[in-house]
């Protein structure tokens, strides 16, 4: 299956999008440049909680398809998000206790992909991702997730630690992978959980770190001391279900 960018240039052309409920995940603004119509697109996107990038002319010149962005191009979502109660819907659909991957920060879309391909094959029910600092559902994660976006709900939300508080009144408990942490083999992985997972130079952030219940490490044998954030997604998460089969 072929996935295109989706890409809107043009004042009205994005105006529209936005009043029409496409999902933006950002907005690139001309900087210095604030006459009506860009003030309105600002405006619409501070009400959906989109981000608004100010660049200069040359940069929205360069990232222009059309040769006529008039100040303005927006990157719209190449598959539409779910809410995090979509997700809690679809365990309880399953009979199944939750199962959520929740991401910090990755901003690689490959990682983004295969993390999601990873979620579908090992049963997880959705992922979330924090609205800034992370990759959007774009073609490129559309193409490395092999189709798993189709059948695996993302739910995109402001704040992760307020997300997790909110999930742990559902009963959900909270596992973040980081190497200081206990052997992951040495948990209890069972039950409503939830995988937090950060990126690959900063980890899991102290904040949302303090939200979860305890830390996972994976074993490391080797000379240096750390694995692809979605690689560690793959482990972690075939551990919780290798306990769930116990």
């Amino acid at each position: 299956m072929r996935y295109k960018e989706l890409t809107i240039e043009g004042r009205n052309a994005v105006i529209e999008a936005f009043r029409s409920g496409k999902t933006i995940d950002k907005v690139y603004l001309q900087d210095g440049c604030h006459d009506g119509p860009l003030n309105t697109i600002s405006r619409e996107a501070r009400k959906k909680d989109t981000i608004v990038q100010y660049v200069p002319k040359e940069r929205l010149d360069q990232m222009s398809q059309t040769g006529k962005h008039q100040g303005v191009i927006a990157m719209a979502a190449a598959y539409e998000y779910a809410t995090v109660e979509d997700i809690l819907q679809a365990a309880k659909d399953r009979g199944e206790p939750p199962f959520i991957i929740i991401l910090d920060n990755i901003e690689d879309p490959h990682n983004l992909g295969a993390i999601i391909r990873t979620a579908n094959l090992s049963g997880a029910h959705g992922i979330i991702i924090p609205k800034r600092r992370a990759a959007g559902l774009t073609a490129a994660v559309a193409r490395t997730s092999a189709g798993a976006i189709h059948y695996t709900p993302v739910a995109k939300v402001t704040n992760i630690s307020a997300t997790i508080e909110e999930l742990k009144k559902e009963g959900l408990w909270f596992v973040c992978a980081d190497m200081d942490g206990e052997i992951m083999y040495r948990l209890d992985l069972k039950g409503p959980i939830g995988l937090v997972i950060g990126n690959e130079g900063e980890g899991v952030g102290r904040l949302v770190k303090e939200k979860c219940d305890f830390t996972a490490a994976i074993p490391m044998k080797g000379d240096i001391d750390s694995l692809n954030a979605s690689v560690a997604a793959g482990v972690l998460a075939y551990e919780i279900v290798r306990q769930r089969m116990l």
